[in-house]
């Protein structure tokens, strides 16, 4: 009887084991690559046809079409409110002042897309520049796909060793769970960094009234915090690459732990700091759980 509980015990742990090492070994082929893709964006984010139909690379199509439509729709607004304010003496904004300011921004506007091809190229060359330290320092790409060999390299953990219920397949656990939850909070960022951009000529024509002028606040401390984090990424990433980790050391598992979670709550730093809005995922989760 006792023997085969004993073999029960040992098929169970073993299949639990099997599972989590091939989720775990799936997650290191094939999420490491992705991570460093959507975390370091360039110019070629949005540098393609299908962005440029959406967005629209001329005042005729897309959404800078309905950005012009909407700014001749409140210059003639302002018409009618400059004809009627002859009438029933209601201040109202200087007809020069308020030509200027539609001009301006309205240049800027159109101009928009290709600003933005600009400052995402500026962004990624000044993040890469601290990856770029990093590996002539110490001669290794500072990235997510070698982050996983430094962690499996700390955790000397094969496929006929795993153990999750192991220090070692803790510590395996930990990070590898951490990763994924980068994974979901990164893609978050990455699509809130596009739709951000696509908004950009609605952000800039709210400047036009001081009423709506709180919209362009709001959306610029948002793509600024979300497009600064990916150096604040690099940064952390430089410094868990500057630290010498020995495979039989308790102390430098733990710390690749902390590393992992200071990753994570890389935007809750940022937005703590500047402000602008969460992709944390466990915050997110924590929000549905509560609805």
């Amino acid at each position: 009887m006792e023997s085969t509980q004993i073999n029960v015990n040992e098929l169970v742990s073993t299949s639990i084991n099997s599972l989590f090492n091939n989720l775990f070994s799936s997650v290191d082929e094939n999420m490491y690559s992705v991570l460093d893709s959507i975390t370091f964006i360039n110019s070629e984010t949005i540098n393609n046809l299908f962005f440029q139909k959406i967005y629209g690379t001329s005042n005729s199509i897309g959404i800078l079409l309905i950005a012009n439509s909407l700014l001749f729709g409140i210059v003639i607004f302002y018409a009618i409110r400059l004809f009627c304010a002859n009438f029933v003496s209601s201040e109202i904004e200087q007809p020069f002042q308020f030509l200027f300011k539609c001009i301006l921004l309205g240049i800027i506007m159109n101009f928009s897309y290709y600003i933005w091809i600009q400052l995402l190229e500026f962004n990624y060359l000044f993040s890469s520049s601290f990856r770029e330290l990093g590996k002539s320092f110490f001669h290794i790409d500072i990235s997510f796909a070698e982050l996983i060999k430094k962690i499996n390299a700390v955790s000397l953990i094969s496929e006929n060793t795993f153990n999750i219920f192991s220090f070692n397949g803790l510590i395996k656990s930990f990070t590898s769970f951490g990763l994924i939850s980068l994974l979901f909070s990164y893609s978050l960022r990455y699509v809130m960094i596009k739709v951000l951009i696509l908004i950009t000529p609605f952000a800039i024509l709210s400047l036009i009234n001081t009423s709506t002028s709180w919209f362009f606040k709001s959306w610029i401390k948002s793509i600024f915090a979300l497009l600064i984090m990916e150096s604040l990424i690099s940064i952390i990433l430089l410094i868990v690459f500057s630290i010498n980790f020995f495979s039989n050391d308790s102390i430098s598992k733990l710390l690749f732990i902390g590393s992992i979670y200071s990753l994570i709550k890389s935007n809750q730093i940022v937005k703590e700091l500047i402000g602008g809005i969460t992709t944390d995922f466990s915050f997110n989760l924590s929000n549905l759980k509560k609805l």
